[in-house]
Order: C-alpha cells, then sequence, then structure tokens
C-alpha cells in the first residue's frame, strides 16, 4: 500500500513539475512578444466630457501600454481637427464619406512588432480616418490587432470586422468598448475594466 502511495505522490509531483514548465514556457513566449500600442485621441471640446487637455482614448491607450510594457505611439493628423465639437464632426462626417485620407505626422514600423493595440474614438460608427492612413503605410500580415475604443452610447460599432479588412493578413481580436466618460472622470474604473479585458 505504501508503494502505491509513494508511486502516486511522485506521478502528481512529476505532473505538477510538467504543468509549471508548460506556463513557464507560455509566460517566457509572451514577454518576447513585441506589443505596441498605437492610438488616435482627440483634445478639446468633447460630447458629455466638457473641454479636455488629454484625449478619452489617450487615457486608455497608457494604461494599456502601462500593463502590457507596450510601446505607445500616438496617430496624429498633421491638421489639428478643431477644438469646437459640432465643427469637428462636422468635418469626421465629411471625410468619412468622401474616404479621406488624412496626413499624418511620423511614424512607426508596425512591422517590427507582434501585438498591436489599435485605438480610436468611434466618429459616425467607424474609425476616424487618420487611422485609415496609419494602416494603409504597413503591411499586416502575421499580426496580431486588438482594437479599443472609447464612444458615448455606440461601443465598437463595425469596426472589428472594418479592422479585418483593412489590416490584410491580421488576425483581429475581440475588442474593448469603453466610454469616453469613465475614462475622463472614472480612472479607477475604467482601469479595472481595461485589466479584466487584458486578463481574457
Amino acid at each position: 500500500m505504501r508503494t502505491i502511495i509513494t508511486f502516486l505522490i511522485m506521478l502528481l509531483a512529476g505532473a505538477s513539475s510538467i504543468y509549471a514548465q508548460s506556463n513557464n514556457t507560455k509566460t517566457t513566449n509572451m514577454n518576447n512578444q513585441k506589443v505596441l500600442v498605437a492610438f488616435f485621441s482627440r483634445t478639446g471640446e468633447n460630447y458629455n466630457v466638457g473641454h479636455i487637455t488629454k484625449g478619452n482614448t489617450h487615457i486608455i491607450a497608457e494604461m494599456i501600454a502601462d500593463e502590457t510594457g507596450g510601446t505607445l505611439f500616438q496617430i496624429e493628423p498633421v491638421t489639428p481637427y478643431p477644438d469646437n465639437y459640432n465643427e469637428c464632426i462636422e468635418i469626421a462626417k465629411t471625410e468619412k464619406n468622401n474616404h479621406a485620407r488624412p496626413a499624418i505626422k511620423g511614424d512607426i514600423a508596425v512591422e517590427d512588432y507582434d501585438i498591436i493595440y489599435l485605438g480610436y474614438p468611434n466618429w459616425w460608427g467607424d474609425m476616424p480616418m487618420p487611422v485609415y492612413t496609419f494602416i494603409e503605410k504597413h503591411k499586416w500580415a502575421g499580426k496580431t490587432v486588438i482594437p479599443f475604443c472609447t464612444h458615448e452610447g455606440s461601443g465598437l460599432s463595425g469596426t472589428e470586422s472594418k479592422l479585418k479588412t483593412a489590416c490584410q493578413g491580421a488576425t483581429v481580436a475581440r475588442g474593448l468598448a469603453i466610454q469616453g466618460k469613465i475614462a475622463q472622470q472614472s480612472r479607477t474604473q475604467a482601469l479595472k475594466t481595461v485589466q479584466a479585458w487584458l486578463k481574457k
């Protein structure tokens, strides 16, 4: 009987060791992946949060970068959008209807990264057009793209499927939609939401 018990203990110990090694390998592999957090965000007068000095999406992007150790890159148009909210959304609507590709400042080599978190506010049920400008500068084959957006009721809309088309060859994972008001006014809650989403 003792022999059987001893054998079972050894068997369990061996299984635990294999499981631990497997987990360590998985952690190492994940740590070896290069992460980029690229985002578009806008300051000035915003719906439901008033005049802001740091964009809603910018706040969430920083949280994701802090949690993942990712490199942060802001997508900025050469010509800034108006500070006035109504003027901004009219320009955004015209750009969307015309499939505009506004020039952006600077760039970063997406090709050097494995996982790209891509953030944006939901404008007229779509990504702002400068995000498309950024996307179309790069090759996405083999990348994992993880979208996140800020909104005030419209969520991600159809942007996940739009990303699958725009980022050809990439795997597009399930995204995060978080209200801009929460990002601005309830940052502890926003961080908890981001952390819970990243664990998934």
